[in-house]
């Protein structure tokens, strides 16, 4: 009996400050993380349109294109000075964003599939779009 409180002795103090090493860590970890974003904003994306947004996580003034006003396999670059940083493909067909305004292939381009797929944060600035018949 002895021996097993000398044990306890010796390793609950050290078990015991790595449990509130670990635990403190991880309490730092989770307090530094951004929160999830909501997707409230993505969801105002109506059926049959992609929309797109200037800030991360659907933030700032949302632009759209549908097939009413975009010709499928035509470039369509966002108007002057507008760059987004989320999108929303809610038409049925691919979408394929581009880094470039004149959709060149030199610059960062992705193809998305539609409808349902949303991108809160895009890998790269998105200036113009093309969508595939």
């Amino acid at each position: 009996m002895h021996s097993h409180l000398a044990f306890l002795r010796t390793w609950l103090p050290g078990v015991l400050v790595l449990t509130t090493l670990l635990l403190s860590g991880s309490t730092a970890a989770n307090a530094t993380q951004s929160p999830t974003p909501s997707p409230s904003q993505a969801h105002s994306c109506q059926k049959g349109e992609f929309c797109s947004w200037p800030e991360p996580d659907y933030g700032g003034a949302v632009i759209r294109f549908d097939l009413r006003n975009t010709n499928p396999e035509e470039c369509m670059p966002f108007p002057d000075g507008f760059e987004a940083n989320a999108f929303a493909n809610h038409i049925d067909r691919h979408v394929t964003v581009y880094q470039d305004r004149e959709c060149s292939t030199e610059a960062d381009f992705s193809t998305y599939p539609g409808p349902g797929t949303f991108v809160p944060r895009s890998p790269y600035v998105v200036r113009a779009i093309q969508i595939w018949n």
